[in-house]
């Protein structure tokens, strides 16, 4: 981005949360304003370096399923995923250590997913491999909940986030809206249809009716009559509305948010750099800290 140009608030990297709770000096705050404030230089440095580790680590995971590739690559497979587990375990202490608030930080939702993102690996060496546990490789799996701490490091992820909160009573009620016509129109097609021809209870009818209103069509239910037909038809039709309205809403509270955006004057005292957010404590294109922003209540 060049300087002097006025920031998308989506080019702005979230802050970190302060129920966590900031040290105030020392090796502890360094290691904190590196893992946790994205924009700070060092900051995105490791985000863009944990991204890419996460991205690698889910591609080992998708890898070792294929069994002609685990069988040939085992061993290879095997010390990237200990290399990765090892990289990651010492992220989530670094991310105890730092913080003032180490319990609430690991019972946060992201605090969760860095455990279960390197759990299930040491679970697999502790137990042993006994024909009685062999289900136990299905804690493997769980590792890709890595992919969820992407989100931490993707400005956009919480941008759509605040979109989707801020629809979610929307939402709500066009999907009470739409369960009330799968309600409706499977009555009828069960009516219609009867146990005859597949439609044997209102439940599998509303299940039907699901599949034809989100255009899925499975194929395993199929109307026989003219009327089953044309009721069909009247739904597949209204599908292609009930797809666009939520896509709709979402959109525009997006570009409501970003028009309700403010951008303001705070310059950046080092690279004079502008447009910084008020809440920003460092600069978005060198990293230095910025001075106290100061709200004018004149005029």
């Amino acid at each position: 981005m060049r300087k002097n140009s006025t920031p998308a608030p989506s080019d702005i990297a979230p802050q970190t949360p302060p129920v966590f709770g900031k040290p105030d000096a020392g090796l502890r705050r360094r290691i904190y304003t590196i893992i946790f404030e994205a924009d700070t230089s060092a900051g995105r440095h490791f985000d863009v370096l944990l991204v890419a580790l996460i991205l690698l680590s889910i591609a080992v995971v998708i890898l070792d399923s294929v069994p002609a590739v685990s069988s040939n690559f085992k061993r290879p497979l095997t010390v990237m995923e200990w290399t990765f587990t090892l990289l990651f375990t010492a992220e989530y202490i670094a991310r105890l250590y730092c913080v003032r608030h180490p319990w609430r930080y690991a019972t946060s939702f992201f605090g969760v997913i860095d455990l279960i993102s390197v759990l299930p690996t040491y679970f697999a060496l502790l137990v042993p491999e006994a024909s009685a546990f062999l289900d136990i490789r299905i804690l493997r799996l769980l590792r890709i909940f890595r992919i969820f701490k992407l989100t931490l490091y993707i400005a956009e992820y919480i941008r759509l986030g605040r979109a989707l909160r801020a629809s979610g009573r929307k939402i709500l009620v066009f999907l009470s809206v739409v369960l009330m016509a799968v309600l409706i129109l499977g009555t009828v097609m069960y009516v219609v249809e009867g146990p005859e021809h597949g439609f044997t209870s209102i439940p599998m009818a509303m299940y039907w009716a699901t599949v034809t209103m989100t255009t899925v069509g499975y194929g395993d239910l199929t109307p026989q009559t003219t009327l089953g037909r044309f009721i069909a038809s009247f739904m597949m039709l209204l599908g292609w509305g009930v797809l666009a309205v939520p896509t709709g809403i979402v959109t525009a509270e997006m570009t409501s948010q970003r028009m309700n955006w403010k951008p303001t004057t705070r310059t950046c005292p080092s690279c004079l750099s502008e447009g910084h957010e008020p809440e920003a404590k460092f600069c978005k294109d060198c990293g230095d800290s910025l001075p106290a922003y100061a709200v004018d209540n004149t005029g």
